[in-house]
Formats: C-alpha cells, structure tokens, sequence
C-alpha cells in the first residue's frame, strides 16, 4: 500500500488507503471525454462579490473575451482594490479554508474535520484539496450541494471505500455515465461486462481532481482569493491540530509557531542546557499527545473471552493499524467505550497482550477490570489510546535536577556532558585478570581492550555496527563493574527489547539481576520474567504474610481495605530488600526514573542502545549519583528521535 509521503513526492497516479463500506451511490452521470456534457452553469453568477465589482461590471469595465487590452487591465485593478478589503467580506461557509474561493462547483467538503477546500492550486503545486488531505491524512471527502454533481461523496461502486486516493472511473457502455470503482481490488477483479477495467483512471491527477468532478476555480476567482504559500499552508495545518477553529490571520500573532533555540555543542551552564532541551521535550510531549489523541478508533467489533488469569479479554481489528496511520506495541495502554442501546454507558483501561502478526489481524487487550464488561455486545465500541506524560515528566525533572543538585553527578561528568574541554582523566582501580566473563563467550581482542579502557575511564562510548558484539561486551563490563566497584551497577536501554537481551547476559554471568518493569507491563510474559522485581517479590518466601495475601487476592480478586494497605506496606518493603541487595538493576532509561529507584544511588550507569535515544531520555539514569557511565551504541544506525515539525506532516 502506497504512503501519503509517496504522493507527496509523486505526481503519477498511484495512492494509497484504507477501505470504508458505506451505502451510497458511485455511478454518475458526466461525460469524461467532453465537457460540454456537464450541465451549464454559469460558475461566475454563484461566486459572492460585493457591489463595487458589481457596478463596476455593470458600468462597462468587463464585455467578456471582446474587451480591449486597457478595459481587462481596469477591471483587474479595481479586482486588486476589492482584496484589499477582502477581510471585511463575509465569505459563506463553504469558503476554501486556504485562500477563501466559494464557487460550489469548485470547493468539495472534506468528511474528517469538516472544512471546505477549492481545487485551485494557488502558489502550490497541487491544489488546495489535495495538500490538505495529504497533510492532514484525511482521505474522505462530499461535494457541495449546488454542484453539477450535487451533495455526493465519491465511493467505490463495489465495495463502498470512500478514499479518494484510491479511486478512479471507467467510462461505461453510455457516454454519459462512469463507475467509480478503487484501484484495488475492485477495478482488477470486476467482471461486469458493462464497463472495460483497463480503462480505470483515477479521480486524482497531478495532484488536483478531475475538472469534470470538482470544477478549477475560474482566473477571476482565482485573482479575488487570498494568496497563501505552502510555508503557511504547513504552519495552518500544524495550527489546526490545537485549534481546529484557527485561520490564517492566527499565525501572525505572537508566539505562534515560533522556532525553539536549536542545540548547540557547548553550554554555559546546566541551566542553559535546561532552557534549550525543555522546550523541544515540551513539542514532542505535544506532539505525542496528538498523535495519541488522533487514533481513536470508532464502530469496532469485539470479542470477548477470558484469559488463563481470569480477567477479561478483548479481541478486535484496527483498520488505522493496517493502514499504517496507527502506531501500536505490547504493553500500550488503550480504552474501549461502549455508549449504545444495548447496554449501559461503560468504558474500561487495560493494555495490550497481542499486536497483529502473520497468524492473526486481531489486537488483544487484557481489561484492569472485570466487573460490568458488557461481554454480551460486541459491536459499536470505541478505541481509544491512553496517553500518558510520564516519560517526558522524567526528562524534565532531569534535567532539572543536573541543574540545581549538585551531586546528581560527578563534576567531570557534569562538564563534559555540557561540552567543556577538560584533561582526560583515569580511575585507580585494580583490573582483573582476565577480561571475559563467566557464562559468556570470550572476547576477541578488540572487544578485550574495549573493557579494558572502559574499566579506567569515567565517560566511555563504546561504537560498533550491528553483529560486533556489543552485547557480549557490555555484559562482561557490567560484570566486572559490579565486582570492582561498591553498590549496584544501573544498566538502562530506550527499549525494553534492549534491556530484556541485556538482562538475560548478565544473568547468565552468575550476578544478582533484577528486571524494573513499568507497572503497565508486569502482566506480560518474557523470557526473563522470573528476573522482574514483581516476580522476585511474588516468589519471595522470607515474608509469609505477604504471601498469605497474595494467595487471598488471587482467590478473592481484591482485599478489603485495612488487607489491601497491608499488602501495599508489605510489597513496598520486599521491593526495597530485593532492590538492595542486587548486583545489578536493569530497566529502560525513562523507568530509571521510577520512585522505586528515588532513593538509590548508583555510582556506574551503562546505557545500551545510546544514540537511539534522546539526550533528555539519558539523562534519566545519570542523574542518580552517577561518577562512572559507559555509553554503548551506533550512531550510524537510525537518525535523531525527535524530529522537526516539517517531517511529521
């Protein structure tokens, strides 16, 4: 399936899209070929003027195509003195939300967000239309009432997807009639011997709708609108995902879209650093909460059934995930609504257990919760995504704390994170005898001097390309960290792949591992799960009363409230005892912020994966007493995190 960024690029005829039933007619009557077929209108009568340049038609300046030269280029002036009190006109609702063209004929409504856009281009190289629904990633749209066409919404005659990337149409046996019908399947399939397949053309080209559908606004028209670029069409857009009722007179108010203090490679101070890193952690929180916000889903279909554990589970499709517009991984958090006839208002929080795979289209979603699931209903349900700050609350109090603590990191540390000049320095530690580590394969003798000079340094950066061996040697460095130096060794990743992979090589070094897991992911199953504090908790047999609780809740499904304070106080202390005696703790770079961790100190931070972080995002682990970090990872393998605004469009 081709991608909106393919369109973008691409003037030829091949879109992509997602298929929506719907029940209403795609065969019109037009003729294709001649456009003196289509009704007469006179477009020029329907577009609203105000009485200047009605008296001034009135008076002589415009005689049609038999004007003179001179009488054009009056008329044209007094067109330039209308613009100029163009704002005070106004326009119908129906106005293209760009430039302010009205004509019915050419403005066509998008079914998404409700605004109208013209099939002029402007100063653009595609038409007003189509740069929206490219940018917006809408794909449905309804042509205005008084059109020749009337109020119809371009779908496939088949199968009834409504996407306008998608579709085309094949002239049938009578001049005046055309089928739409989708580029796939349906115009590759279709037999009716009524019309020719390989006459398929689509609705789209080069980058505007066919005149026959939406008419091109007249050069008049053209000339009356408001000139907008495509500068300000990217920056109205981007407007309109805060404040779906912004106009392009917004973007000239203060403190609109104004560029943040790119990043440099020297700072002042950690206060410096916290005034130019915050403010983008701040965009991409924004940013994030919209995409989150944009993906809910409507008229789901679900099944339901109840999982080995006893809670309930929901099975059901995305088509926004099979089209690539939703982004989805195990452990995210989704809501389902229900809000029908058949049973009462209910919604219910719960995350996910499954994504689609090659067996299976289907996303599972295990419920917190199983009392009043409305079980006996299954379609008409709403999804929703969870979005959470929480990461980019870390990164800011992070950030914060390099700042104004002054212990949060060693004094080498805090300048050469800011990018100062300083002498190198080394560690007076004694090295083993021997470089790898129990359980793991031996190293090769790069790998060996990359410990080597690791163990001596205060900040190290260890490069390698995929299949080096980075893992083994950053377990072996953990393992010789953790017997070298007192208290516990953190070991962090931005993903949790990452940090499960790293887990399972330490542990097989024979050290004391335990797994930190956000609390939204301890109901999921890995090949470490006995490794996570959790599962050490539940499995500890020191305390015995806590264990008499846990049987209770699992039996009962939930205490009563001095039972339920009880085992809280009771987790609380089995988790710190666990947490300190262990070698090592391991967990991504935003759950090294976890209030579990607040009251540890960790003097050697090793940070796997690296450079497929943000700089804020490390920052999470270093700020916890940190004197020692080794930094492990590619740079050559995938770009920035955060992106700017133009390429999110």
């Amino acid at each position: 399936m081709d991608s909106f960024e393919n369109f973008q690029n691409d003037s030829a005829s091949s879109y992509g899209g997602m298929s929506i039933v719907d029940d209403n007619s795609s065969v019109y009557t037009a003729n294709t070929a001649s456009q003196s077929s289509i009704p007469v209108v006179d477009f020029d009568t329907l577009s609203i003027v105000d009485d200047r340049s009605v008296t001034s038609s009135s008076n002589g300046h415009g005689h049609g195509r038999s004007s003179s030269r001179t009488g054009l280029d009056e008329d044209f002036d007094g067109v330039l003195d209308d613009l100029k009190d163009e704002g005070q006109v106004d326009l119908p609702p129906h106005a293209c939300s760009y430039c302010g063209i009205h004509s019915p004929a050419s403005v066509v409504k998008c079914l998404i967000c409700s605004k109208w856009f013209c099939n002029s281009r402007g100063n653009t190289s595609a038409s007003h239309i189509v740069n929206h629904l490219v940018r917006a990633k809408h794909k449905e749209v309804i042509l205005h009432a008084e059109s020749p066409l009337g109020e119809t919404v371009p779908e496939c005659y088949n199968c009834g997807s409504k996407n306008v990337f998608m579709l085309g149409f094949i002239p049938a046996k009578s001049d005046t009639v055309v089928v739409l019908l989708c580029r796939q399947p349906c115009a590759t399939v279709s037999k009716d011997i009524s019309w020719n397949a390989s006459l398929w053309a689509p609705l789209i080209d080069d980058r505007s709708f066919l005149s026959w559908l939406v008419k091109p606004p007249s050069e008049t028209e053209q000339l009356r609108s408001r000139q907008i670029s495509f500068q300000q069409i990217n920056r109205l857009e981007d407007l309109w995902r805060d404040n779906a009722t912004a106009t392009l007179e917004d973007l000239e108010k203060p403190g609109v879209d104004d560029e943040p203090q790119s990043i440099i490679t020297h700072y002042e101070d950690a206060y410096q650093y916290q005034n130019i890193l915050g403010p983008l952690v701040k965009i991409e929180a924004d940013y994030d909460k919209r995409l989150k916000e944009s993906q809910t889903q409507t008229d789901v279909s679900v099944r339901w059934d109840l999982g080995l554990n006893q809670k309930r589970v929901a099975w059901f499709c995305l088509p926004k995930l099979e089209s690539g517009e939703v982004r989805l991984a195990v452990g995210d958090e989704l809501r389902l609504k229900y809000t029908g006839q058949l049973h009462k208002p209910w919604e219910g929080d719960g995350h996910v257990v499954k994504i689609p795979n090659n067996v299976s289209d289907e996303i599972g979603l295990e419920l917190r919760r199983a009392e009043g699931v409305p079980v006996d209903v299954t379609h008409n349900y709403t999804a929703e995504f969870v979005w959470k700050s929480t990461s980019f609350d870390r990164m800011q109090l992070a950030m914060k704390t390099f700042a104004v603590d002054e212990k949060s990191v060693s004094g080498y540390i805090y300048h050469k994170l800011l990018g100062h000049e300083l002498e190198p320095q080394s560690l007076r530690t004694q090295m083993p005898k021997r470089f790898s580590a129990p359980g793991l394969p031996e190293l090769n003798h790069s790998q060996m001097y990359a410990v080597k000079s690791v163990l001596q340094k205060p900040l190290s950066l260890i490069q390698g390309p995929p299949g080096t061996g980075k893992t083994v040697t950053s377990a072996s460095i953990v393992y010789h960290l953790a017997k070298m130096n007192p208290g516990q060794v953190l070991v962090c990743a931005p993903s949790n792949v990452a940090v499960d992979q790293l887990t399972e090589k330490i542990h097989a070094t024979g050290l004391k591992v335990v797994r930190l897991t956000a609390k939204s992911r301890e109901a999921l199953d890995s090949s470490i799960s006995f490794l996570t504090l959790h599962q050490q908790v539940a499995n500890n047999t020191t305390h015995i009363e806590l264990q008499k609780l846990i049987q209770l809740k699992n039996e009962q499904g939930e205490l009563s409230s001095n039972d339920e304070r009880k085992y809280k106080a009771l987790i609380r202390q089995c988790e710190k005892e666990i947490l300190t005696v262990a070698d090592v703790i391991c967990c991504t770079c935003v759950g090294a912020g976890d209030p579990r961790l607040s009251k540890l100190k960790f003097r050697t931070v090793l940070i796997d994966e690296a450079t497929q972080s943000a700089e804020p995002e490390c920052m999470i682990p270093l700020v916890l007493g940190c004197k020692q970090v080794v930094l492990v990872g590619d740079h050559q393998v995938r770009t920035d995190v955060i992106l700017p605004a133009s390429f999110r469009g």
